[in-house]
């Protein structure tokens, strides 16, 4: 299965700031659980945390599963842009959550070895369904990717 030709687009080198408010809540509970991970405390309350400001929190044992399952390189809560992990990250998320399996499983295959993305996959999938039922969609980066752009006017 090539994977190469998947975009990072949107979210590699975005400002954090920028992004929509559902993957800023994702990449914010993302940022946190390493951050307690690396502080060596438990790192599912302060996801759980971020994730409750939006009525979320029954997301956090999913991403507390995807993230042990598809470890990457997160960057510190404060960093400004989104790093490439992240990136890849969230667009497996948001392709899990809409349903497309295979495109979600190839975004993951940048990430990790076939086993551990086969691995990963079930808590993506539950983590984007616990989105979805408290009412957090996040966007089709595919479809979002594919829509013409306006024409600058000069």
């Amino acid at each position: 299965m090539a994977v190469s030709g998947l975009p990072d687009w949107p979210w590699a080198g975005t400002v954090a700031d920028d992004l929509p408010p559902q993957e800023r809540l994702l990449l914010d509970a993302i940022r946190a659980w390493h951050a307690a991970t690396r502080a060596g405390t438990p790192p599912l309350p302060p996801a759980s945390m971020i994730l409750a400001t939006e009525d979320a929190a029954a997301a956090a044992p999913p991403l507390d599963a995807l993230l042990r399952a598809a470890p990457i390189a997160a960057g510190c809560p404060l960093c400004p842009k989104v790093a490439p992990q992240e990136a890849a990250l969230l667009l497996a998320c948001a392709l899990a959550q809409r349903g497309a399996r295979s495109e979600a499983l190839a975004a993951l295959l940048r990430l990790l070895p076939l086993p551990s993305a086969y691995a990963a996959m079930p808590a993506a999938i539950h983590l984007g369904c616990a989105f979805r039922r408290a009412g957090l969609l996040l966007r089709h980066p595919i479809r979002e990717a594919m829509r013409p752009r306006p024409a600058a006017r000069g």
